[in-house]
């Protein structure tokens, strides 16, 4: 017979389920994600059962809120934050979505609430090189972290995960590896949340990139991972972009979601191998330099083509 749980363990018999929405838009070179609460949290809604999916409930909520509609759509992952679930009194659970939308409207205008989304992870834009920030306060503060285990070895473990992870010494950075690093950071005490859940602040440390509640800045990190490795094999970056664009706006775009520079011609070679864009026959006369030709993606181009290659034509210095 099965026992019955005991009175210091109560059964939770409730669970709430929020959908939470990564939304990413490129403006002006700069990938931006919709947020609410003055930025602390994604857009989240409870779950309704008036929709024959998941999917279907997430885009009618997203596109009422946003005005615009959803190009592509995918799921990420559940979490169950413990926080949240001791102050409902139930278990809750975040069922997260990535989506691609724009943060501009049809007359030019955007609503509150977007957010440059390295103000939450500073040290993932590699655009201009290496941050300042790994090198003046993520490095000290691992290393550190790491002399504070128990024996030489086990502290030898920790530093060659953070020069691994966050591409120190000789290591190599990996763009992917986004949610690997907060959730180092996090160990290590490093980021706000972590002492949300019951670690004890170090003195004087100053605590790394904006915080977020709950755990909507892991489903973020999540977010911008599969982002980052999705835009190298399926072309969902046009998703992000105008009707009509000029190649250099095109390349902004990617650099600014992979947080990586991009060799021009490598570049431009790569989308006209692939056949992914036609031109329009009209040409931008929108800023200082020379006129630039303006392109369209090729709709008819199956989604699921792959883009030559499993990495991007990425700079190196």
């Amino acid at each position: 017979m099965p026992l019955a749980p005991s009175a210091a363990e109560p059964e939770q018999h409730s669970v709430q389920a929020d959908l939470v929405a990564v939304l990413v838009a490129v403006t002006g070179g700069q990938p931006r994600i919709l947020t609410t609460q003055a930025g602390e949290t994604l857009p989240a809604g409870l779950f309704t059962a008036n929709h024959r999916s998941l999917q279907a409930s997430l885009r009618a909520w997203v596109e009422t809120q946003t005005h615009h509609p959803l190009g592509f759509v995918e799921q990420l992952y559940t979490f169950a934050d413990g926080d949240r679930s001791q102050e409902l009194g139930m278990r809750a659970i975040s069922i997260s979505y990535l989506a691609l939308t724009r943060e501009l409207d049809d007359a030019g205008q955007a609503q509150s609430g977007w957010q440059d989304w390295y103000r939450y992870f500073p040290w993932e834009d590699w655009r201009s090189g290496a941050p300042a920030i790994l090198d003046q306060r993520i490095a000290p503060a691992l290393q550190a972290w790491a002399a504070q285990a128990t024996g030489k070895a086990a502290a030898g473990a920790r530093w060659e995960r953070a020069c691994v992870t966050f591409g120190l010494e000789d290591s190599d950075w990996n763009e992917e590896l986004v949610l690997q690093r907060y959730e180092l950071l996090f160990e290590a005490g490093l980021v706000a949340e972590a002492w949300r859940d019951g670690m004890r602040s170090p003195q004087g440390q100053t605590l790394l990139g904006t915080a977020m509640r709950n755990d909507h800045r892991r489903i973020l990190a999540t977010g911008m991972a599969r982002l980052r490795a999705k835009i190298k094999y399926r072309p969902v970056v046009f998703e992000l972009m105008a009707d009509s664009f000029s190649l250099l706006q095109l390349q902004q775009t990617v650099e600014s979601l992979a947080g990586r520079s991009l060799h021009k011609q490598n570049f431009r070679r790569l989308i006209e191998q692939q056949a992914l864009v036609e031109e329009t026959g009209e040409i931008s006369s929108q800023g200082a330099g020379r006129p630039a030709k303006l392109f369209r993606f090729r709709r008819n181009v199956l989604v699921e083509r792959a883009i030559a290659g499993n990495k991007l034509p990425l700079a190196r210095s």
